[in-house]
């Protein structure tokens, strides 16, 4: 357990900002399940429109420090790619 004080305030920190982090984190995943969900109902245009909202989303969680840079680019091209796919 922290014992001294700037151990302690750290504590408090890191709690604060792990709440913070699986907020963004959780927001990322529901517009990726979205976009997911669209996909699956074979919808084209939905799908489209749920990648579009999706991907500034998935790009602010890279400059927050949630998800590794390449990790997003590798979701959004197969998610495009998926969607790019369905059949009109």
């Amino acid at each position: 357990m922290a014992n001294t004080s700037s151990a302690k305030k750290m504590v408090r920190k890191i709690a604060r900002r792990t709440e913070v982090n699986k907020a963004r984190r959780s927001r990322v995943r529901t517009y990726v399940r979205k976009v997911e969900e669209a996909i699956a109902s074979g919808d084209k245009t939905a799908a489209a429109a749920a990648l579009k909202d999706a991907q500034p989303e998935l790009h602010r969680a890279v400059t927050k420090g949630i998800a590794h840079k390449s990790t997003v680019a590798r979701k959004i091209s197969r998610l495009a790619a998926r969607v790019k796919a369905i059949k009109a």
